[in-house]
């Protein structure tokens, strides 16, 4: 049975993509391509249908990702199919919480910060890089990448123990 997770952003062009091309390269070493499935949504539609933005995808394409991506928005009924959802700041969670049809949904809803230990418990937010310069896509970029390596092994944990 195949483990889905779903990172959110607002509009689905920065910081989700960028998680989703990071965690799927994290997923592909570990080799669990056939077990993880991941891909990415905004809590708003205002680029639905658009790519990803321009210096995300340079941001990646310089340390080594690859990234095909059309932003969408995220809908409720996602949720019975999605083991983990994953928000990249505390409004999205908020958002996502608020929207989940059941507890049980909720509480599939987690910062992608919670996932590095090294992260200040107070502020677990990768701030929106959309407006500032390619420093900030540099920040996202490691933020995301420090996190992934807990978020990997929260869901090799996940996946193991279906198979058990």
């Amino acid at each position: 049975m195949t483990y889905r997770v779903c990172f959110v952003c607002t509009g689905n062009i920065c910081r989700s993509p960028m998680a989703e091309a990071v965690f799927h390269a994290r997923v592909a070493d570990a080799g669990l391509d056939d077990l993880v499935e991941a891909d990415s949504a905004g809590t708003d539609g205002w680029h639905e249908g658009e790519g990803a933005d321009p210096r995300t995808v340079a941001v990646l394409a310089e340390h080594g990702y690859g990234l095909d991506h059309t932003a969408r928005q995220f809908q409720q009924s996602w949720f019975s199919r999605l083991d983990l959802v994953v928000a990249l700041d505390a409004g999205h969670l908020r958002t996502l919480r608020r929207l989940a049809p059941t507890e049980r949904d909720a509480a599939k809803v987690r910062l992608l910060r919670s996932y590095d230990p090294a992260a200040d418990s107070g502020d677990l937010d990768v701030p929106d890089p959309y407006y500032g310069g390619q420093d900030g896509f540099e920040d996202c970029l490691e933020m995301v990448e420090a996190a992934g390596t807990g978020l990997l092994a929260a869901v090799r944990e996940q996946v193991e123990g279906r198979a058990a």
